[in-house]
């Protein structure tokens, strides 16, 4: 019999519907808190920065959430996107584990991100908003939400880490193409910017900055502007899931289910999109399928953080949320997985793993580079630097399972291309890329630090 190597959807196929895991979980997470009176927040204090659709999603526990028609319309340039069995990599690793990938790199910028950042336009398109202000660490957010913005006739600001805005230009030249202004965070145009470069004007910059700038923005433009997040958030985690919604049918083609299903992890979207609707099996059918978010040992706040109420920034303008944390101070080592370096994780993907209802697993910058580069020479494809992580996942499952004379069914999310980050490619041939090595106390002194409100065990 032939080997089917992909396995694709027609247009039809595309979900009609988002999923939402917190109908299910049995947990539900605990409420962000407005961090001036420590009470749970409302959508008034919501509605400065996002769209009232936005916020009613956020909020929901209705298990299914339609898709507009206008943002299926759009979906329709990049998806359904292809499940792929890797047998390339089956064969170099020996693998006695089959590995099927969920291919995102397809999209117009290269990544998942485009999943829920035409969502986001739209719903901003709706409500009449005419700018919105974002960040983006590597740029796959920044060049996803510029392209969704340019779709819908609305303005975009960008809010760029300044290490990645000097490592990746080809990220910014493609977020100028769409229109956007993109500028190197921390800047002097925001009250928080100048704050951070007054107290170390070198700074390389990070996530939790950048989203300073871009809320502070949103908060001080009126109501004609509003901010978009990329990752953390409830709605944006569902946005996502449809990943997930079309792994699932393909798998139903197949005639396979996945045992373990792995994502790389920096607040929660792409693990979100591929995990949530398999996850929803182990809820409600009695499925054992192991979940393993996968995140760089050098910002590791799933393996090493605290459960506690965080910032999502690093100023400290967001709502409080239960979240694995390192602390919204925590400057990451300048990895080329710029998407990657943020300090916290998102509250359902926290709670969840809180419940040890999901796994973590941290990994090395080296070991992941080794990893991206053995499976372009499996595959073909090169994968973005975050996409590494999830690679370096699996093969350490596929070592796991020889060790064990066991055979898993694998499926992880291959979030996207890095041929924007071929000079971190030449970074690693080179012999430049060093590996992070930080000690309890350096990881935690962000955290003893913090003053911000525990959560009992």
């Amino acid at each position: 019999m032939e080997k089917i190597k992909k396995i694709y959807l027609a247009e039809k196929d595309i979900p009609h519907q988002w999923y939402n895991i917190q109908a299910d979980m049995p947990n539900p997470m605990l409420p962000p808190l407005h961090p001036g009176t420590l009470q749970p927040i409302g959508p008034e204090d919501l509605a400065p920065l996002f769209p009232m659709e936005l916020i009613k999603q956020e909020v929901s526990k209705e298990r299914w959430i339609d898709i507009p028609d206008e943002v299926r319309e759009v979906y329709k340039i990049w998806r359904p996107s292809p499940l792929y069995r890797a047998y390339g990599l089956e064969k170099l690793l020996d693998s006695p584990s089959k590995i099927y990938y969920k291919y995102e790199g397809n999209s117009p910028s290269g990544s998942h991100k485009p999943n829920t950042a035409v969502p986001q336009a739209y719903y901003n398109k709706m409500e009449g908003v005419k700018k919105i202000s974002t960040e983006t660490g590597a740029g796959q957010w920044g060049s996803a939400l510029s392209f969704a913005c340019q779709h819908f006739g609305i303005e975009c600001e960008v809010y760029m880490v300044k290490i990645s805005y000097n490592q990746k230009p080809y990220r910014k030249l493609l977020m100028n193409t769409w229109g956007a202004t993109v500028i190197a965070s921390p800047s002097d145009r925001t009250q928080a910017g100048r704050q951070i470069l007054a107290a170390n004007p070198n700074s390389n910059g990070s996530l939790g900055i950048a989203i300073s700038e871009a809320v502070e923005v949103a908060a001080t433009s009126g109501d004609s502007t509003k901010y978009a997040l990329g990752s953390v958030l409830n709605h944006v985690l569902m946005h996502q899931t449809i990943i997930g919604l079309e792994a699932e049918k393909q798998f139903e083609m197949a005639g396979d289910y996945p045992d373990i299903v792995i994502a790389p992890f920096g607040g929660g979207s792409n693990f979100a999109g591929i995990s949530f609707p398999f996850l929803r099996h182990n809820f409600t059918s009695g499925k054992k399928t192991r979940f393993i978010a996968s995140e760089p040992a050098s910002c590791p706040k799933l393996t090493k953080g605290q459960f506690r109420y965080d910032f999502g920034d690093t100023i400290g303008m967001t709502p409080l949320l239960p979240m694995f944390t390192l602390g919204h101070n925590f400057m990451p080592a300048p990895i080329h997985a710029g998407g990657l370096r943020y300090h916290g994780a998102g509250a359902i993907v926290s709670q969840l793993l809180k419940d040890k209802f999901i796994e973590a697993q941290s990994f090395q910058q080296i070991e992941c580079f080794e990893a991206g580069v053995l499976f372009a020479k499996a595959e073909g494809i090169l994968p973005a630097p975050e996409a590494t992580h999830g690679i370096a996942n699996v093969i350490r499952e596929v070592n796991r399972a020889k060790a064990a004379g066991t055979s898993d069914t694998i499926l992880f999310n291959l979030c996207g291309h890095g041929y924007f980050d071929m000079s971190s490619y030449q970074d690693y041939f080179d012999g430049k890329l060093v590996d992070h090595h930080f000690t309890d106390d350096e990881l935690y002194a962000n955290l003893r630090e913090l003053n911000t409100p525990t959560i009992p065990a």
